[in-house]
């Protein structure tokens, strides 16, 4: 997020025109991201909200020339919230019955012992805010609920039990029967914590998170689990669509070492120690893959069940004579089954491979079915691995 100090170094060195664009920028709407049959839904959902609670507070107020005694105004912003925004801390139940019904009995304290109007209506919102933050029911219509308590000279404390707690209570009920039936959680609940072997990087994440909405300081209408819930989901996507434009091809190491069916062990063995690598493509003559020696067919062939006795046993493998009278080879050990890849294949189906069937190395092959380059885990790691640019 950008500071006060860097957003001021950035726009000094603009024209001041140039500024005043970018500063008027700042009143452009935010685009609702939303389809036609999700505005529908918060549209009908409102309706039917304010119908409900309408007509109950009506019959159980009686009828009456003023709307005021039976439904009170600042229900039609909770409705917004209710319906609209049901995720949002500000929308929950406790936050449209609490903050509400509390804001109400601070106005109607606040027209009853402030003479001036003025001064009543700017104390209501003010210690109406401050007590919602304090208890943790902030809802933007309390802060209306308030100054409609001044505004109209309500001094009746019993007036934000009936209508306003008794508005705000049928307005909660029925945004949870709607929302719940519309396929939206309200109350809305929030992520359940990590267990098992993700715990400690659920706890990383979370202090990362914290650490980062202390610098924010700022109320925000999204609950911080369903942030980071969000910011989870932007991962994942922002991975899928890096491993989806992915090809062998862009990442395959071209440098390779390769062995023959009859190169010598020792001769293997030392390409391996001096390149510090852990696999060797086997090629014909046409350089096709004939197969690949690993430092496992290596053990295997040793005979090497743990590390005592390494040393000698590799020096056995490696110095022994066959009945031809001659140094055993690479095609007496080389795994003959060996899995390839398309120079053209995406990354993204090799990731199966490398993390659920034990694959180390996948040669890659050209159309022709001519070796060109191998990937290796580390060339997996560096091509998904980018670090994020530090914020301003």
């Amino acid at each position: 997020m950008p500071s006060s100090s860097s957003a001021g170094a950035d726009t000094g060195k603009k024209s001041p025109l140039a500024v005043a664009a970018f500063w008027l920028q700042s009143f452009r709407p935010a685009r609702t991201r939303i389809n036609a049959r999700e505005r529908w839904r918060i549209v009908l959902g409102s309706f039917v909200g304010i119908l409900l609670a309408g007509l109950a507070c009506h019959v159980a107020g009686g009828t009456t020339d003023s709307g005021l005694l039976w439904l009170v105004a600042p229900m039609g912003a909770s409705a917004v919230l209710v319906f609209g925004v049901p995720a949002s801390p500000l929308a929950q139940p406790w936050s449209v019955v609490g903050g509400n019904t509390l804001s109400a009995l601070v106005g109607i304290a606040c027209a009853r012992w402030i003479s001036p109007p003025e001064l009543a209506a700017a104390v209501a919102v003010g210690t109406a805010i401050g007590l919602m933050l304090a208890l943790r029911c902030l809802h933007p219509p309390g802060g209306a609920s308030a100054l409609m308590m001044v505004l109209g000279g309500i001094t009746d404390p019993w007036f934000a039990l009936f209508p306003v707690l008794f508005n705000a209570v049928l307005l909660a009920l029925a945004g949870i029967a709607y929302n719940n039936a519309t396929r939206r959680a309200y109350p809305h609940r929030q992520q359940p914590a990590a267990d098992g072997e993700g715990l400690s990087q659920a706890r990383a994440a979370d202090a990362d998170l914290d650490a980062v909405l202390a610098r924010y300081n700022q109320v925000l209408d999204v609950s911080r689990d369903d942030l980071q819930a969000l910011l989870e989901q932007m991962k994942w996507q922002a991975y899928q669509r890096k491993l989806a434009g992915i090809r062998c091809a862009d990442i395959m190491s071209r440098d390779l070492v390769t062995v023959t069916h009859s190169t010598p062990l020792e001769h293997a063995w030392a390409l391996l120690r001096e390149r510090r690598i852990k696999a060797l493509p086997v090629v014909d003559a046409d350089f096709r893959i004939a197969g690949i020696v690993t430092l496992a067919d290596f053990m295997r062939a040793a005979e090497l069940e743990g590390y005592q006795g390494m040393d000698a046993k590799l020096r056995k493998l490696l110095g022994a004579i066959g009945p031809s009278g001659k140094p055993p080879v690479v095609g007496q050990i080389m795994t003959r089954q060996v899995r390839v890849a398309s120079e053209q294949r995406y990354l993204v189906d090799l990731v199966p491979l490398f993390g659920g069937t034990g694959h180390h190395h996948i040669p890659i092959i050209a159309d022709d079915g001519r070796l060109t380059g191998i990937i290796t885990q580390s060339d997996m790691v560096a091509a998904l691995f980018e670090p994020p640019k530090p914020p301003n």
